[in-house]
């Protein structure tokens, strides 16, 4: 008798604590513990990707759980291709678009300072141009202020217009609070997502395994190598490789700024380089992958089905993504054209559109891959953690 009316008191404990949980986490939350409740009673999609795995080590989702698992999902769309509870049944299970809408709300849960993390909510295409020509627009004033806006050329001689120092100081110093904004972020991602602290295996696997799963875009794959689903049912790998040529040209042009740096500071070797020196090569085809990628990624996006995502968040994918293609074509005229007397307009636009994508790098898409990088870091930790449902039964 004592034991049964321990166990009621444990269920009407759990009911309370689901009750107030409810209360607590947002919409789209609620409507993914729902669905994640669903799809761990079918588990017809474990197969597909880190996710549903992840879900078989939970019977309930509270808000911890629903974070990770939503920047777990990489949003390839199979297993909304493959539900049988998807619409028209009653069930109307959406796995991508659900994990979308958390994703987007961890963003502006997680956001440093908080106050900013409306800005997820309005950083949209025509608001990051929009910032981007009017810094333009500032740096081509400074220039007529301080002379011909059309210049002798200068043999590519960008400190004749920006002094070195003035450059280092402003772009370096909104670049790094940029990175202090999302290490804040991902701090507080972390500890939110309450990841585990022991491992049966040697950490360096979860972090190799999770390094590897990031740079491949692993669960871009479908789960079965054939890719995502973009405007119908057909599998398709563009998606994944335009994302490949966005990340390693991002890190390509990253690469050319950090070389040039040493150039410069521990070679004594000033700008501008030769066509054939390393950062020039390395931010060439960088910016030729940082062209094509986002080209790509922006067309996919205008041609995705309604069902796969959160459409809310179209505007803010194309902010991002315009930012880097005009980053990066400015950039490539500014290579082209620096021995002209067109250089220093080239250069205002250009640093206009970094500076854009610098200010707004914490409050933008950038910050679906620092979270999705750590939810692959809990999953890869997770894995090697032993399964507490399994010791349970024992």
């Amino acid at each position: 008798m004592n034991s049964q009316i321990r166990t009621h008191e444990l269920v009407d404990r759990r009911n309370s604590s689901v009750t107030e949980l409810l209360n607590i986490i947002s919409a789209p939350e609620a409507e993914a513990s729902r669905i994640l409740t669903i799809c761990n009673s079918c588990r017809y999609c474990e197969g597909f990707c880190a996710v549903f795995p992840a879900m078989t080590r939970r019977i309930e989702f509270n808000k911890a759980d629903i974070h990770y698992l939503a920047n777990l999902c990489h949003n390839c769309g199979a297993c909304l291709h493959a539900c049988q509870y998807g619409a028209p049944h009653e069930f109307n299970v959406n796995v991508p678009r659900t994990l979308a809408q958390v994703r987007k709300t961890t963003y502006k849960d997680f956001a440093w300072p908080r106050q900013l993390g409306v800005l997820y909510d309005k950083n949209g295409l025509m608001l990051s141009l929009a910032l981007g020509v009017c810094l333009a627009l500032f740096l081509l004033l400074a220039i007529v202020l301080n002379g011909p806006l059309l210049h002798e050329p200068l043999a590519g001689n960008f400190y004749a217009i920006f002094p070195h120092n003035l450059m280092v100081v402003i772009f370096g110093s909104t670049f790094l609070l940029a990175i202090a904004a999302l290490g804040v972020g991902l701090v507080r991602f972390w500890r939110a997502t309450d990841p585990p602290v022991q491992m049966s295996m040697n950490p360096k696997g979860a972090v190799n395994e999770a390094l590897h799963n990031a740079l491949t875009l692993k669960y871009l794959d479908g789960g079965h190598g054939e890719g995502c689903n973009e405007s119908d049912s057909r599998f398709t790998l563009w998606r994944r490789r335009f994302h490949h040529l966005t990340f390693y040209g991002f890190f390509l042009c990253l690469a050319s700024t950090s070389v040039a740096t040493i150039y410069h500071y521990a070679l004594g070797l000033q700008a501008p380089y030769g066509f054939t020196s390393l950062p020039v090569i390395l931010g060439t085809i960088g910016g030729i992958g940082l062209l094509i990628g986002p080209a790509g990624l922006f067309y996919l996006n205008i041609k995705r089905h309604s069902d796969h995502g959160d459409q809310t968040q179209k505007t803010m994918d194309r902010g991002f993504i315009a930012l880097l293609f005009f980053i990066s074509l400015t950039g490539l005229l500014l290579l082209v054209l620096r021995d002209t007397s067109l250089m220093g307009s080239l250069l205002a636009i250009h640093l206009g559109f970094v500076l854009a994508f610098f200010i707004t790098m914490p409050y933008s898409k950038f910050a679906h891959g620092v979270y999705r990088s750590a939810a692959l870091l809990k999953n890869a930790i997770e894995k090697r953690t032993p399964n507490k449902l399994n010791l349970g039964s024992d």
